[in-house]
């Protein structure tokens, strides 16, 4: 039984692949495994509609994920599942290595510069291939904080903060 006030979004269904019912879905976090590891997806639509499929079958196919849902094996018995958000009961995920977080618990964290300034809150994640970018908000200012080892110092999601140093200028740009 899936607790809802537990989901974490982890992914989209981006197209259909193949004939057989296969689904092709973007990671989120650009981690393959938080999708791969799983054998129960949430699927919700942008009405607000929500089902749960077991998985039969997932695979990497480049950056992306490959799934087949039980009892779906052809294309026309999926078409209707493409655009829909994946999620997963957040008790399920995978345990991170040391320092490597999952989206969903950066979210909303205050940001602080190591001089004590509140920057303001994260308000989305980018993902640019070769680091994250952290959008921080607050009111109408918004910071986009490289997610890189000596930028980012401290991150404790115990207290909801992250702490940082930026270059000189970067809080200008």
């Amino acid at each position: 039984m899936f607790h809802t006030d537990k989901l974490v979004l982890i992914g989209k269904i981006a197209a259909t692949h193949g004939i057989k019912g296969q689904l092709r879905v973007v990671p989120y976090s650009g981690d393959a495994d938080s999708i791969l590891s799983q054998r129960t997806l949430v699927l919700k639509g942008s009405k607000g509609e929500s089902d749960v499929f077991e998985v039969e079958n997932s695979s990497l196919h480049g950056k992306k994920v490959l799934i087949t849902l039980k009892p779906f094996a052809d294309i026309n018995k999926v078409e209707h599942l493409v655009g829909r958000e994946v999620y997963v009961e957040r008790g399920r995920l995978p345990e991170l290595p040391e320092g490597e977080y999952y989206w969903c618990d950066l979210m909303g964290l205050k940001v602080f510069t190591v001089q004590g300034e509140l920057l303001g809150n994260i308000s989305d994640i980018l993902a640019t291939g070769s680091n994250d970018v952290y959008a921080v908000r607050s009111g109408e200012k918004e910071y986009l904080i490289p997610a890189v080892e000596g930028i980012v110092t401290t991150i404790n999601l115990g207290e909801g903060v992250m702490i940082v140093d930026p270059p000189e200028g970067l809080l200008e740009l």
